[in-house]
């Protein structure tokens, strides 16, 4: 009877926890949410970032705080979100490719990448473009890939930093297409793309909305999207795989919103739920697209997770190879 007793007493204590998580998910939010985002102002991160706040903020009935916590390539935001309280109303928007690239960059992080955090859904993938300037004597990707085979370690590519996005896709075309470029880091994409306008440095691996304007007007030369698929804006301009023999090469910057670890389940659901929809609508579609964004994504946390480790493992990979280290 004693053994029956402790165990109806640990049944109703389940009962009761499940009945706190489904009031708490029912009642919330019934005060502002803050969206941490882990980039400074003005960039793409924060421009989607704010445009999610927005939406969801109309559909939670909640008014939903952008909070920019920038630097140490979204570091100081992360470790930010991984001390706040499990409530849901400490929400991350962050660039899940420098999130899944820290660790292997970063040697000593102050959190743990995959267990400090709890994954919602992925919002969307915006892919580089891989562009060059007109006096370069490459016409497509197949030329330019000659090209560098013919010249070893001759020619120089830009991109916006150090362990950037546009670091990594670089060191991968690299490897994948056997070739030797030099890399050249700089502070952000304004200094690569004035230095790649003027002919400094002949080739940059680019987000896509900062020279669509100027591959249009033909002052760049577009060989290829970096994603696996072509872009709205940029019909014209094929993927690697399509433009290449490298099949399976792919580097996009991918979006997500995280809360922080043992966050209540029954409010990652409902905010996935909001999420997933409001991403989806015409308006947010839209607005991905003036951002050279694909398609809004929009799955289940348990996917996005997947996702975060595969791309762990597939940039620890390229990180080890190039020698990547922090600057």
């Amino acid at each position: 009877m004693r053994h029956f007793s402790r165990r109806g007493r640990a049944c109703t204590g389940f009962a009761l926890l499940l009945a706190v998580g489904a009031a708490q998910a029912q009642t919330y939010p019934n005060k502002p949410v803050r969206l941490v985002v882990p980039w400074p102002t003005g960039g793409a991160n924060d421009i989607l970032g704010r445009e999610l706040a927005e939406h969801m903020g109309r559909a939670l009935g909640q008014q939903v705080v952008v909070d920019n916590r920038g630097g140490a390539n979204g570091m100081i935001g992360a470790e930010a979100v991984a001390r706040a309280a499990p409530d849901g109303y400490t929400v991350m928007f962050h660039n899940l490719t420098a999130h899944a690239t820290n660790p292997a960059i970063y040697r000593k992080l102050s959190y743990d990448t995959v267990n400090d955090f709890a994954p919602v859904t992925q919002v969307a993938s915006n892919p580089l473009i891989i562009v060059t300037h007109p006096s370069l004597p490459a016409r497509d990707l197949r030329e330019l890939i000659a090209l560098a085979r013919a010249q070893p370690g001759k020619l120089s590519y830009a991109s916006f930093g150090n362990g950037s996005m546009a670091h990594l896709g670089g060191e991968m075309f690299k490897s994948m297409a056997r070739i030797n470029m030099l890399h050249v880091p700089y502070k952000g994409g304004g200094p690569a793309l004035v230095d790649t306008l003027a002919g400094h440095v002949p080739v940059y691996f680019s987000g896509v909305a900062t020279v669509v304007q100027h591959v249009q007007a033909g002052r760049l030369r577009g060989l290829a999207m970096t994603g696996s698929s072509r872009l709205k804006v940029l019909p014209d301009v094929p993927t690697v795989a399509e433009a290449s023999d490298l099949k399976g090469y792919e580097a996009s910057v991918t979006y997500g919103v995280w809360v922080p670890a043992k966050t209540p389940p029954e409010i990652i659901a409902k905010l996935n739920s909001v999420i997933v929809r409001e991403i989806k609508t015409p308006e947010f579609r839209a607005r991905l697209e003036k951002e050279g964004a694909s398609e809004p994504i929009g799955n289940t946390p348990a996917e996005m997770q997947a996702t975060l480790k595969a791309e762990m493992d597939k940039y620890a990979k390229v990180v080890k190879t190039a020698g990547i280290e922090p600057q």
